[in-house]
């Protein structure tokens, strides 16, 4: 079984007492031992935590870079934050209106910029005649144009989970429009608890 996650923040090791990790709690209830688990952050100051959440697990591989679409093409992509977000910085976003939205102190939003890859890229470096058993995407406002980007005819994806909660009707439509294009069929909420996916 392989699973993926793009945009893993901390893990299930949050500082915040209202964060959990659905991704991890989903994987963690399995005893399967074989599991390949691929793991994907922008930002730089969770990768010790998403070290430690997975140091069990022997077939991980944590990942610190940005996905992005074909729409950047850039090596690099600016990412906006609060400094009252602190210490995981769960809104790291390279849309600093998403982070204004939580964060409304200008004064306090800060910028960094982080190495990205595309989409297809990393699946095709990744996951070439590989299928992914399940795959879940939170990226804090690039979701729309990454999910709209995948080559899902090149890659086989049986399970997805994507955050909804920041999309505007339009693009659940052409997203749903998308996977009903490849087959898929809706299965009811994804893996985050807030029922967010």
């Amino acid at each position: 079984m392989i699973y993926v996650h793009i945009g893993a923040g901390a893990g299930d090791l949050d500082a915040g007492a209202h964060f959990r990790d659905g991704f991890s709690e989903f994987i963690k209830q399995s005893d399967d031992v074989n599991k390949k688990i691929y793991v994907v952050e922008a930002n730089p100051s969770n990768i010790s935590k998403l070290e430690e959440t997975w140091k069990n697990y022997k077939n991980v591989k944590i990942f610190n870079f940005a996905i992005s679409s074909s729409l950047h093409d850039t090596e690099k992509i600016k990412f906006y934050y609060s400094l009252d977000d602190a210490p995981h910085y769960q809104q790291f976003s390279s849309d600093i209106e998403h982070v204004k939205k939580y964060y409304k102190d200008l004064n306090r939003i800060k910028y960094k910029y982080i190495d990205c890859i595309k989409i297809n890229e990393f699946l095709a470096q990744n996951f070439n005649d590989k299928i992914i058993d399940f795959f879940s995407i939170d990226i804090e406002g690039m979701d729309y144009d990454v999910i709209q980007d995948m080559d899902l005819k090149k890659f086989e994806i049986i399970n997805f989970s994507f955050e909804h909660l920041h999309l505007d009707l339009n693009q659940k439509i052409n997203i749903f429009k998308k996977f009903l294009k490849y087959d898929y069929s809706y299965n009811g909420s994804g893996i985050d608890h807030n029922n967010f996916d």
